[in-house]
């Protein structure tokens, strides 16, 4: 049985450049940038690598979504700054990133008795007429988990990748402690579901 594990899917940050931008100018200039005003007020700019889409606006301030990692994510505020200095545009000062929202995926290695957990947890919400993961809401760190049955999580609301490993290892020893866990039903059917090919062998060697 393995330790939980996750994956960060997405890294959404605010970015100040700290200048006024001239989109109109820009849009004529980046081939590849979308800009249609009447539409949106910002600017769209998607990289290739790292995959990171940017919404730029006219202040100077961008949303960037796409990352999957804090360096990543910075890397790709370098590659835009780069850019759209060599489009004209004079930035002085390095640019103020800040994270967020950090979603991640993850596994707890085990099943988790959802029904259980709702009833021992506090600030934890389950319907599952409605959605068929428990919402869990941490306090330290402050994330928001959906828990589901399989052991697969999702965790929302990190501002550090640090906190989202942390927010998984804990809500596994919660879980682990309130009884909610199966690591050993998970096991069991790993173990049968190994052997069931290895018995249909057997029955046609014999035939």
């Amino acid at each position: 049985m393995g330790k939980p594990t996750y994956r960060i899917e997405n890294v959404v940050a605010t970015v100040n450049l700290g200048v006024e931008l001239d989109l109109e100018k820009l849009a004529e200039r980046l081939p590849a940038a979308e800009y249609n005003p009447d539409q949106f007020p910002g600017l769209i700019l998607r990289l290739q690598r790292p995959k990171v889409s940017a919404l730029i606006f006219r202040t100077g301030k961008m949303v960037c979504t796409g990352a999957k990692s804090e360096e990543e994510l910075k890397r790709a505020v370098k590659t835009i700054v780069k850019i759209l200095s060599d489009h004209g545009v004079k930035i002085t000062k390095p640019p103020e990133i800040q994270i967020q929202n950090i979603v991640a995926s993850g596994n707890l290695k085990a099943e988790v008795d959802i029904e259980k957990a709702a009833l021992l947890l506090e600030n934890a919400m389950y319907e599952p007429e409605q959605f068929p993961g428990l919402i869990y809401r941490m306090d330290n760190p402050k994330v928001v988990l959906l828990i589901f049955s399989s052991g697969k999580i999702v965790c929302t609301g990190a501002k550090k990748e640090s906190q989202v490993q942390e927010a998984i290892n804990k809500i596994y020893q919660i879980l682990k402690e309130i009884g909610a866990l199966y690591e050993e039903a998970r096991e069991e059917r790993k173990v049968t579901e190994e052997a069931v090919p290895a018995e249909e062998e057997t029955e046609e060697i014999e035939e």
